[in-house]
């Protein structure tokens, strides 16, 4: 099968091509971008639980419930598997990065900032209602409705800075060597801006956000998703990759969120 995705393919792909180095940390460019175990994680499988929410109009806690339970064994953290567990889940607080990891398809659905917070809020609380985790999410949708709306890099990082606290004053080559494994939006968040920041192209953005190590999947699905705003989508021969590791239900919700939301 193929894909016309675009849009979240590029948070997609981060996942796929960063899923070798999540437990195989590097710290250099210099990889192999296709990996021969490479394969979707939760990430992927949450950023379709919110991309189907966002086609459908479903309910977000339900529907990432029921995506959770029907791809098990994807790396989801201890707390989101026992979430999966309850039948009548409720939020547990979180801040970690898994609100936004998933949230790319909020970026490419909305064509204001009003629309994508508001959005991006939705499909975090239902699991990450801490302030940071909503945070975390927010920052991350409108840097990909920045990105996709033709703003410049440094309006990207003045935007991100001013509304959301974040620090970007770093550079990758500055903490690449000190960094370490942070699942917290806090903590993972800014790093993938600045990838996003510093790239020359999606790839480069991708290898970037691999380079530092820690929790290299998820760095490179939120940088990927802004990469891919920004530079028009991902390289054909990325895509070709990722679409071969996926199941035909995900390529075909992704051809439909192209075709039918407001990308």
């Amino acid at each position: 099968m193929k894909t016309t995705s675009k849009t979240i393919i590029g948070a997609i792909a981060g996942d796929v091509i960063g899923s070798f180095y999540e437990r195989n940390n590097i710290k250099t460019t210099e990889f192999n971008l296709f990996g021969p175990i490479a394969d979707f994680t939760d990430d992927t499988v949450l950023t379709m639980a919110v991309a189907d929410c966002l086609l459908h109009q479903k309910d977000f806690s339900k529907t990432i419930w029921e995506y959770g339970r029907k791809y098990p064994g994807r790396g989801f953290g201890g707390r989101f598997k026992n979430w999966l567990k309850t039948e009548n889940p409720e939020p547990y607080n979180s801040f970690g990065n898994g609100s936004a990891m998933r949230v790319s398809p909020v970026g490419f659905a909305f064509d204001t900032l009003e629309e994508v917070m508001e959005s991006a809020k939705q499909s975090a609380e239902v699991t990450h209602n801490h302030p940071e985790g909503i945070k975390g999410a927010q920052a991350l949708a409108v840097a990909i409705l920045l990105a996709r709306k033709g703003n410049s890099k440094e309006e990207v990082r003045g935007f991100i800075t001013k509304n959301f606290e974040y620090d970007l004053d770093f550079t990758l080559d500055a903490i690449r060597p000190t960094y370490k494994f942070d699942v917290t939006c806090q903590g993972s968040v800014p790093q993938a801006i600045v990838a996003f920041l510093e790239s020359t192209d999606y790839e480069n953005a991708v290898r970037l956000a691999i380079s530092i190590g820690g929790d290299s999947d998820t760095i490179a699905c939120m940088a990927g998703g802004i990469a891919a705003a920004y530079y028009g989508g991902v390289p054909t021969e990325i895509v070709d990759f990722v679409i071969a590791r996926l199941p035909k239900e995900f390529i075909e919700l992704l051809n439909k969120f192209e075709e039918n939301m407001n990308v």
